[in-house]
């Protein structure tokens, strides 16, 4: 760069006229128009003069070496995020080894990349990283199924619908016992998710030492502050210090099992009962902010704001496509269509399309169609089946369900039937962890074995481990919804209605 230039840039970037210039430096605005033009340069006193007065060397001067200005000039070639402040639901190759899994699961033929993926997953979050994220998804969207792969799970209602069987619903029921219902259902969610709330990511391994020693093994009420001690504390790795306690609380705190519900309403209400899923994309980002959601949510909602609309915004850099997020979102259609399924199956669909592909989808399919059927009978298999009714029985959710269904009817004992869930699904992996079909398997045993109870039942689905809160909050709704509210016993909705707070019917 001429020294005319860098005259030109220097005077320019501080927004000087060329008088002003000329007035710095006590020359006429010709000369300092002659020095930019090229025309003549300035004498030696005056380059060290504007190299002090701008703080720019002479070597950037006379010889264009100064790198400060370089980079300066290049700065919007070399601008990139900072990675560190990225969050790994926010970046897909920090969970690249989901995406391995996920995809393995989905009988993608991908086994002779696994070095590739294992690799990539050491590496720092960089820019590096993020290209090799691009290569891998490249290679996951592009992937032939595996030959022989059995199971058959389209995500487009019109695959599902062709994939599901017929289900006779019992009869209606009368406008009162339904709000008897659906108030059971949403206080039912509310207190099993604070059951569950409390031990939120803890691993049995250390959720049963402490329950026996609280005695509350068998589990059969809340956890409370009262039962922690600084020796209690120093045992176990799980934060007992910093989660909410029953018996510290004057209404259930914030959570997203209950914050959907919320938003399902909210979508109705906008929208109508003809809402589309591209509907339920922009109440996202209308009513709540990125904060609100995780895994497969944070990535929909990410994808959302860059312009993916659904479906896309389900598949695109998601590992978490059939994470257990959507099936803890379609409590509110079920609720608002008792006695029918189908409708209620279809309305999940819509909401979960947005978020999740195939099992992830038929979770949030099946418990809203349980709700529906639950409105209208208290047969606990009968409201499974009208669950299982409507999602494709070719799928892997249809059989692990039917798995547990199977085992319950063929005198299998309730420890049996839960260690072969934990036998099947990892606890101690994410993906095991937080799989739609692993907690599903822990609703269907715990409706199963509670009978009806529901304070037996939101605690077997607690202290069973993997996602606690979720799974005590949709056993909570669907016995709610088959027992109605006055069949949840005053020790689990105490805490609720402490000074004076009161949740109101969904109607």
């Amino acid at each position: 760069m001429a020294i005319s230039d860098m005259i030109y840039k220097i005077r320019t970037s501080s927004h000087l006229s060329q008088e002003q210039f000329a007035d710095m430096f006590k020359v006429s605005r010709q000369s300092v128009q002659k020095w930019e033009n090229g025309t003549s340069t300035p004498e030696l006193a005056k380059i060290i003069e504007i190299s002090r007065r701008f703080n720019v060397s002479l070597d950037a001067l006379l010889l264009n070496r100064d790198n400060r200005i370089v980079e300066e000039l290049n700065y919007n070639k070399t601008m990139k995020p900072q990675y560190s402040n990225i969050h790994d639901w926010e970046f897909y190759t920090s969970d690249i080894m989901t995406e391995y899994q996920q995809s393995i699961d989905e009988g993608l033929d991908i086994d002779i990349y696994k070095s590739v993926f294992e690799s990539v997953s050491r590496l720092p979050k960089n820019e590096i990283k993020k290209k090799f994220g691009d290569i891998l998804y490249e290679i996951v969207i592009n992937a032939s199924r595996k030959e022989g792969y059995k199971y058959f799970e389209p995500s487009n209602l019109e695959g599902i619908k062709a994939l599901t069987s017929k289900f006779e619903v019992p009869n209606k029921i009368s406008k009162k016992d339904l709000e008897r219902k659906i108030y059971g259902a949403w206080m039912g969610r509310i207190c099993g998710c604070m059951l569950g709330k409390t031990v939120e990511g803890i691993k049995t391994n250390e959720l049963h030492p402490f329950l026996k020693e609280t005695n509350n093994f068998p589990m059969h009420r809340y956890i409370n502050k009262s039962d922690i001690t600084d020796e209690t504390c120093s045992k176990y790795t799980f934060p007992f210090t910093n989660v909410p306690y029953a018996d510290q609380i004057d209404g259930m705190p914030v959570d997203d099992d209950t914050n959907y519900t919320i938003m399902g309403q909210l979508i109705i209400d906008k929208y109508g009962t003809d809402f589309t899923p591209y509907d339920v994309s922009r109440a996202w980002l209308e009513y709540q902010p990125k904060d609100a959601y995780c895994t497969a949510e944070r990535v929909a909602f990410c994808n959302f704001i860059n312009g993916y609309e659904p479906p896309q915004s389900a598949m695109y850099k998601n590992p978490y496509r059939e994470w257990i997020g959507a099936q803890i979102r379609g409590d509110y259609y079920g609720y608002i269509n008792p006695g029918n399924p189908e409708m209620a199956a279809e309305m999940a669909w819509r909401d979960a399309s947005i978020s999740h592909i195939k099992n992830g989808i038929y979770g949030e399919m099946f418990i809203s169609a349980m709700l529906a059927v639950a409105a209208v009978s208290d047969n606990i298999e009968q409201v499974i089946l009208g669950g299982l009714s409507q999602i494709p029985y070719t799928s892997r959710l249809y059989e692990d369900i039917m798995t547990v269904l199977n085992s319950y009817k063929n005198g299998v004992s309730q420890a049996e039937c839960f260690e072969n869930i934990h036998k099947k699904y990892d606890e101690y992996d994410g993906h095991g962890w937080c799989h739609t079909n692993s907690n599903a398997m822990i609703v269907t045993a715990s409706l199963l074995y509670g009978g009806g109870d529901y304070g037996k039942s939101i605690c077997m689905s607690v202290e069973t481990g993997f996602d606690t809160d979720c799974n005590g909050a949709t056993v909570g709704s669907i016995v709610g919804m088959m027992k109605g509210i006055d069949n949840i016993p005053d020790c689990w909705t105490i805490c609720l209605f402490r000074f004076g707070v009161f949740f109101r019917s969904i109607l």
